[in-house]
């Protein structure tokens, strides 16, 4: 009873582990008649039925050969090469019964495709190439259901692909290693046969050589190695026989790929000289020349012999001479003869090589070693260029004006400095004008009170003098001096050289100029004028901190301890600041008047203490509102939705400087100092600006602050300065900084 139960059990063990259970068609019809149709099909799950060997369809590779990967990976680009050959039958030809083509068989292991291929040959006469076309290829009959797989194919055995029979005879080498690794035992490789006819034909062909023994001249080496390399060599040829006797200078070109020279002229303008492409064209220049003509066929690359003469009847048998007998020889420059301060032939002409480009002394260097490449000097210095000289101002228009008349036949107008002109211009807040206030050097009681505003142009170094408006003084104020370039006092009105104008550089603080006899003293600047020029120090040494700091180092560093105590005396109560006009008063004294005034305010403006002004924040709205209100502006909402559109993560806020700009760009009328204090008060613990807050309380429509905390403060403009002292005067001066600065600090 057990026994019968594991007899029952046993199949149900086979199928363990078993995934596929798939059954193949065996029957079928076939002209309407049932009958078996699948004798070499698998049976249940594809293995093969008992007493049943499947015959594989393709090539069967031993296990480690290649990767676990399919085929068409693991054996891609690999291809089996055999040499072979088929004999092929030539019917109605006498020359020929047959004839041997040699071929090239393919295998490839991606997908055991096959190709034959023939190898072309000169003159064949026969349609070479491609045999057969990639593909696999059946066996023969009786049995062309299979095709051909790598267990076909050996060495010295025949293959029969569509009814032609190849011969292999050998195969390369990975072909050998390959077949080895499948354990193939290679056959020896057999010989190869060669074609009657093919034969006869070079028999033929080696008789028809009409010049034996065969003497080979090769120069494609030399033109490949040296195609485009051209040695360049800068000449001089001093000919005795021209007019003026001068050297005639000359490029040297030598070419490596034939060794032929060409020259060229270099011909200086207006010479006289007709200018022609060529001094010398290219061809192979010889050492000894001029020589006599030599009759057509007297130079030739090889020379032959008659051998018979005229024994044999009138015909003669000619043969190569390699012994050149009776051959004419000639010498020609090489690029061994070549070289600096060389003398060299050309044609009856003595020409000296004085000098040769980069490329030239490396060819020389590496291949001869050659180090010494000193130029010989061939070029007369040229003669100094006369100084040109222009006739003196003849008094009518401009010195300008007048200049461009002398420099060309068509007389131009003097052409402005376009580029200064355009960065200084005004633009925007920047006027780019420097204003003092000046007083007349006079003793003239009258005259002496008399104040003026010299306006200086930077964008066309250009002044304008006003004079300020006094009541009761008899005296008419307004324009003083018409716009315009203003000469330095002292200069003769008659001559060549141009004259020096006033520049920016000669108005400062303190400064005494003399305009058409009138002499000013500045006394004063308004603030864009000192900001302008500190922050041009560069361009303006009277406002350069650090040039007026080692001027006065320069002149105190003796008297270190006896100025500390001078200015401590100056300050009693020890509060480290004191006034302006002490602090004025000891630089004076000081520095012997060595100081000018602007440097001396350059100086308290920077160790200056200023106050800080808080202001109110509903004053300031209110003053903005005003101003907005006189002005008309209304497009609140339209700055809202801007501001709204740039803040992209609608958080509310966007720096101080991007609001800035969109407030300019609605031309908002309100002063740059009173915008930025604006946004200032808007600001967050962040440096960013809350701009809805910052709108509405610029709109004057819906928010309007009530009268009565309204403060009036009067909008600055640049343009109504008419020479009072600065809003935020220098009251107090740090002097322990500077004396700091000076001397270091005290131990």
């Amino acid at each position: 009873m057990q026994t019968q139960d594991l007899l029952q059990e046993e199949p149900n063990l086979q199928a363990i582990g078993k995934e596929k259970f798939h059954k193949s068609q065996h029957w079928g019809y076939c002209n309407n008649v049932a009958m078996l149709v699948g004798e070499d099909k698998p049976g249940i799950g594809g293995e093969p039925l008992p007493g049943q060997k499947l015959k594989p369809k393709y090539s069967v590779f031993p296990e480690g050969m290649g990767s676990d990967a399919p085929a068409w990976v693991a054996f891609d680009k690999q291809v089996l090469s055999f040499d072979a050959y088929f004999e092929e039958e030539v019917p109605d030809k006498n020359q020929e019964l047959y004839r041997i083509r040699h071929c090239k068989i393919y295998f490839y292991l991606e997908d055991d495709t096959v190709q034959v291929i023939e190898p072309q040959v000169k003159n064949s006469g026969i349609t070479q190439g491609t045999i057969v076309r990639r593909h696999r290829i059946p066996l023969p009959p009786p049995h062309e259901d299979q095709f051909y797989t790598i267990d076909h194919f050996n060495i010295n055995i025949e293959v029969i692909l569509y009814a032609r029979k190849y011969k292999i005879i050998d195969c390369d080498q990975f072909t050998k290693n390959f077949l080895r690794k499948m354990g193939i035992r290679l056959n020896p490789p057999a010989g190869r046969p060669d074609d009657p006819y093919t034969k006869e034909r070079q028999k033929i062909l080696e008789s028809m050589k009409p010049l034996r023994p065969y003497e080979r001249i090769d120069t494609l080496k030399q033109f490949l190695e040296h195609d485009g390399h051209v040695l360049r060599f800068f000449c001089v040829w001093d000919d005795p026989e021209s007019m003026f006797h001068d050297p005639r200078e000359l490029v040297l070109h030598y070419y490596l790929s034939d060794d032929t020279i060409d020259i060229k002229e270099i011909i200086p303008v207006n010479s006289g000289r007709d200018a022609v492409p060529l001094f010398l064209r290219r061809d192979k220049l010889p050492k000894y020349a001029p020589t006599g003509l030599y009759q057509p066929g007297t130079i030739t690359s090889r020379t032959v012999l008659n051998v018979f003469g005229k024994l044999v009847g009138n015909r003669g048998h000619y043969i190569l001479d390699n012994r050149k007998t009776g051959a004419v020889h000639q010498e020609f420059y090489r690029d061994s003869d070549l070289k600096i301060g060389a003398v060299i032939n050309v044609w009856g002409r003595k020409i000296i090589l004085c000098d040769c480009d980069e490329f030239t002394k490396k060819y020389y260097r590496t291949k001869y070693g050659i180090e010494d490449f000193t130029p010989v000097p061939y070029k007369a210095l040229p003669p100094p260029k006369p100084e040109k000289k222009f006739p003196p101002y003849t008094g009518f228009g401009s010195e300008e004006d007048s200049l461009c008349s002398c420099m060309g036949l068509l007389p131009k107008p003097p052409q402005r400095d376009f580029k200064k002109f355009m960065e200084k211009d005004r633009s925007g807040m920047e006027s780019n004008i420097l204003r003092f206030l000046a007083k007349f050097v006079t003793d003239s009681p009258i005259d002496k009170d008399r104040k003026f505003i010299i306006s200086y142009f930077l964008s066309d170094d250009t002044i304008s003098v006003f004079e300020h408006i006094q009541r009761n003084t008899g005296i008419l104020g307004g324009k003083f001096l018409e716009r315009g370039r203003i000469k330095k006092p002292g200069q003769e009105l008659f001559k060549s050289e141009p004259s020096e104008y006033f520049k920016a550089q000669n108005l400062f603080v303190g400064a005494k100029v003399c305009f058409h006899g009138h002499n000013f003293l500045l006394v004063d600047a308004d603030e864009y004028t000192f900001n302008y020029m500190e922050k041009h120090a560069n361009e303006f040494s009277v406002a350069d901190i650090g040039v007026i700091l080692k001027k006065l180092k320069d002149i105190t560093e003796s008297r270190s301890r006896e100025i500390r105590q001078v200015f401590a005396a100056t300050d009693p109560e020890h509060t480290k600041v004191i006034e302006y006009d002490p602090f004025r008063n000891l630089i004076v004294r000081i520095t012997d008047g060595a100081f000018s005034e602007h440097e001396i305010m350059t100086l308290g403006r920077y160790y200056s203490v200023r106050d800080e002004y808080e202001m109110d924040l509903h004053s300031l709205l209110s003053a903005a509102q005003e101003q907005l209100k006189k002005n008309s502006f209304e497009n609140f909402e339209q700055l809202s939705a801007v501001l709204i559109y740039n803040d992209q993560e609608k958080c509310g806020v966007l720096p101080h400087e991007m609001c800035r700009t969109i407030c300019k760009s609605f031309k908002l009328p309100l002063a740059d100092d009173n915008l930025q204090a604006l946004l200032t008060m808007f600001e967050n613990d962040h440096k960013q600006v809350e701009y809805k807050k910052f709108v509405d309380g610029l709109n004057w429509r819906e928010n309007q602050i009530p009268a009565c905390q309204m403060i009036k403060i009067p909008f600055k403009n640049e343009d109504d300065w008419s020479g009072q002292s600065p809003s935020i005067p220098v009251k107090g001066i740090k002097y322990l900084r500077l004396l700091d600065d000076l001397f270091g600090k005290e131990e």
